[in-house]
């Protein structure tokens, strides 16, 4: 089992299993979202994370359905239309984030020109779904 928290510690989060994939996200979206250059999420197969107290789905944008600590407003779970069998839970609200290693870039077109990760994951332009959907990585 996996456990987080949001910010204040009001809403708590479990997941049942490791997660499919863990991917960074270059997106304008989930730079707003996570307010930081890059975004790390960890894909969780459905049905396999709880949230306690279940704050419910807050559509966000067409097809995107989130969750938000209703005390802090900490971001919990993102549910994409185009990936119904995952759940994606922000990396930095695990309480074991060091061990959740990202595999891949999602779009990366979209970095930042002066952030710089030297690393040799792969990167997709794009949203990298079929990888993601798959759990390629893991």
């Amino acid at each position: 089992m996996l456990h987080g928290r949001c910010y204040c510690g009001v809403t708590t989060l479990v997941a049942d299993s490791a997660p499919e994939t863990v991917t960074y996200c270059h997106c304008d979206d989930c730079r707003r979202l996570t307010r930081a250059p890059v975004a790390a999420f960890a894909a969780f197969a459905a049905g396999t994370v709880s949230i306690v107290p279940d704050p419910g789905l807050t559509l966000v944008a067409p097809g995107v359905m989130r969750r938000f600590c209703p005390a802090c407003g900490s971001a919990l779970t993102a549910k994409f239309d185009y990936l119904p069998e995952q759940v994606y839970v922000p990396v930095g609200i695990m309480d074991t984030a060091s061990e959740l290693v990202p595999v891949m870039h999602a779009h990366a077109e979209n970095c930042l020109s002066w952030l710089r990760l030297d690393d040799e994951l792969p990167r997709s332009q794009g949203s990298a779904r079929q990888d993601l959907h798959a759990g390629h990585g893991t």
